[in-house]
């Protein structure tokens, strides 16, 4: 089954000047306006630690408990923001976010968009700003859109054989923020030691360089703050949706089983590694980076909903098996997961999560996540062993 489109470039052009009209709508009356809050908490920890000689774990925004939470070298690389004022730092975040963002689609939706071109990037660029996670990631001024940008310039290099700096953005990915980390597995599960070897040693050599500019906020984080997720925030908000989000709203008001916790956590990394295992043996990389998004979110103590932007893979991967083997269901069922991530549905219970209703609609955004990395399909390559994505760019520009 193939989409049906408008084949005129008029068609086109009001198709997507429909879809920008019913983003800027959506958009403006949502209101989930996060006022730049991480952005802010970023500009004001690299003010205070330059021109006010503070650390980078003491700032504190004012009238609130929150800070930095990510390692040093996060900061360290925020360091520029010292130089201009708090409006100039968001506007330079949100160009990088939509640059970020177009990088994304370019590597996800690769063949569609060299089929379509100019027409297929603005459709996609407005269903991808439709999308919470990634609503968030920008007016929150999040840092998630980078670091899958760099992630996914691996999975490219790797699935196209151009891998010799392969390992580059997982590492500085991993140095930012801890959740990429678990990608330096997938590398060593898909036998690409020299992708991982790269990868760990950007991440170490980046974590020294911290080390070394900022020794004393290094020794904290490694040491404390990396242990206290209280820092971050509340275990049982309702935006935390991983696996240690359900079972705080579970166990709330009292605290959630660190021993069930860590026993599902081990579970879920098994089916991750036997699911990965599967796909690089079937040469879809791309369906190992998504089922490894998939599982970041679901074993991280803390997923926000716009961490949920590492969920994105996993959509590419299922609307591309939808056209590609013309499933009529895989598609439908991709459309329903598609409108709920757009829905803010989890809010509904921003008040109370308990009961049945609260159980199961509170963790929505966790279900889907489980059914990813349970049923995400994995495409295999024909004889030859030629990757998914080299495969299909060939099949493009042979029609």
């Amino acid at each position: 089954m193939k989409p049906t489109l408008p084949s005129t470039r008029r068609g086109r052009v009001l198709l997507v000047l429909g879809l920008a009209a019913c983003v800027a709508l959506f958009n403006a009356t949502v209101p989930l306006l996060r006022d730049w809050f991480d952005l802010r908490v970023y500009y004001g920890t690299v003010d205070a630690w330059v021109h006010h000689g503070g650390g980078i774990y003491d700032y504190r925004v004012p009238g609130t408990t929150y800070g930095f939470t990510y390692p040093p070298f996060a900061a360290v690389l925020m360091l520029p923001m010292a130089l201009v004022g708090l409006h100039t730092a968001i506007a330079v975040a949100l160009l990088l976010n939509i640059a970020a963002a177009l990088a994304v689609v370019a590597v996800l939706a690769g063949p569609l968009l060299r089929r379509y071109g100019w027409f297929g990037l603005c459709v996609a660029a407005c269903l991808l700003a439709l999308l919470e996670p990634v609503r968030d990631t920008f007016s929150f001024g999040q840092v998630n859109l980078l670091l899958l940008a760099l992630v996914l310039a691996d999975a490219r290099l790797l699935s196209t054989g151009r891998d010799r700096w392969a390992g580059v953005g997982i590492g500085l990915a991993a140095a930012v923020k801890l959740t990429p980390v678990l990608f330096i597995g997938l590398l060593l599960l898909a036998r690409r030691p020299r992708a991982a070897v790269t990868a760990t040693a950007v991440a170490a050599g980046a974590t020294g360089l911290a080390a070394l500019v900022a020794p004393d906020a290094s020794r904290f984080y490694w040491t404390e703050a990396l242990w206290d997720t209280g820092r971050i925030g509340r275990l049982a908000y309702v935006s935390n949706q991983s696996l240690q989000g359900v079972l705080a709203r579970l166990a709330e008001p009292a605290q959630p089983s660190r021993a069930v916790w860590a026993l599902a956590v081990l579970v879920v990394l098994g089916v991750w590694a036997w699911r990965v295992s599967r796909a690089a043996a079937a040469d879809d990389l791309m369906a190992a980076f998504a089922l490894t998004g998939a599982t970041a979110c679901l074993i991280s103590p803390i997923t926000w909903v716009h961490h949920l932007v590492w969920l994105l893979p996993s959509l590419a991967v299922l609307v591309d098996t939808g056209i590609r083997e013309g499933r009529r269901g895989l598609l439908r069922g991709t459309a329903a997961v598609y409108v709920v991530l757009c829905s803010s549905f989890v809010w509904l219970w921003f008040d109370d999560s308990s009961g049945v209703d609260g159980f199961l609609g509170s963790n929505t955004y966790v279900w889907i996540t489980l059914g990813l990395l349970v049923a995400l399909p994995v495409r295999k390559a024909p004889e030859g062993g030629v990757p998914v994505a080299r495969t299909e760019q060939t099949k493009v520009v042979a029609e």
